[in-house]
């Protein structure tokens, strides 16, 4: 564990905003980074009403919102509810927890497995259950459907598709046991909670596995049909579909008129992306 770590982890959210010079800054998770583009079109519209116009979008594939007003270091209520009501926030209790990263294109095109059914067990299991709920907002899962586009991605708990059935877990830098995707997000969810058994408690516990002073599970070898790590995914048209770069300025609302015939649901990429997808032939 670092020796600077002094302090607990202020990751910010919609209920835990970061008081930037602008205002308010806060964080709406993604799980998979699949937003629906009502969902889009609603936050915009809180953007434009309260905060600097524009959404803008993370290297874990989350929005943001910036230029927010603060009431006593808070978002308004009004605020907050113009939020919730764009869907995006399905868990008051576990906003920040829910950090978790999946190959962009899965279960649409390319991949050796669709994993939104397990993203999807996977922040169902993580909102049940209470104690969860004190992860850090920086624990990251990141899950690779086996094309390696997100392989060698730092993570705190994860795995990579062998197959159609089967995955090999991570745990932090190591390799966990190989798995049956069905079984995979509960087995994700007994590393988290270990996780917090061995972290213990306070200002300076780790805020990730890597951080823990021993390992959280035994040393396993590397799978052999583990993908070599794959090039990021380039702009432009791909084999996946449209992936539109997005501006460090973020998004406002003439940048969505690229959307030819939008779709029901975009997904945000860890590359500060946008993918329209295109269905799997």
């Amino acid at each position: 564990m670092p020796d600077t770590r002094t302090r607990r982890d202020r990751c910010p959210g919609a209920l835990r905003p970061w008081p930037a010079d602008d205002g308010l800054l806060v964080r709406l998770r993604l799980v998979g980074g699949r937003l629906p583009v009502a969902s889009l079109l609603a936050l915009l519209d809180v953007a434009e009403t309260c905060g600097d116009g524009r959404v803008h979008v993370t290297g874990r594939a989350n929005l943001q919102l910036r230029a927010l007003p603060s009431r006593d270091g808070v978002l308004p209520p009004e605020v907050l509810a113009a939020l919730a009501a764009t869907g995006l926030l399905p868990s008051r209790s576990h906003e920040l927890a829910r950090n978790v990263m999946v190959s962009p294109a899965s279960g649409r095109y390319g991949g050796r497995a669709d994993l939104g059914p397990v993203a999807g067990d996977l922040d169902r299991g993580l909102c049940a259950d209470p104690a969860l709920a004190t992860l850090p907002g920086r624990f990251l899962f990141v899950l690779d459907d086996g094309r390696g586009d997100l392989v060698d991605r730092a993570c705190d708990l994860g795995l990579v598709a062998l197959d159609g059935a089967t995955a090999q877990l991570r745990i932090g830098p190591d390799w966990g046991d190989v798995v049956g995707l069905p079984e995979a997000p509960s087995c994700l969810l007994d590393l988290a909670h270990a996780f917090l058994e061995r972290r213990g408690r306070g200002a300076h516990v780790p805020w990730h596995v890597a951080e823990l002073p021993t390992p959280l599970g035994p040393a396993v070898l590397r799978d052999a049909r583990i993908p070599a790590a794959g090039a990021p995914m380039p702009f432009g048209r791909v084999p996946e579909g449209v992936h539109a770069e997005v501006s460090v300025d973020g998004l406002d609302r003439s940048a969505l008129t690229w959307l030819p015939d939008p779709p029901a649901e975009v997904v945000v990429t860890p590359w500060r992306g946008i993918l329209v997808p295109q269905e799997r032939p």
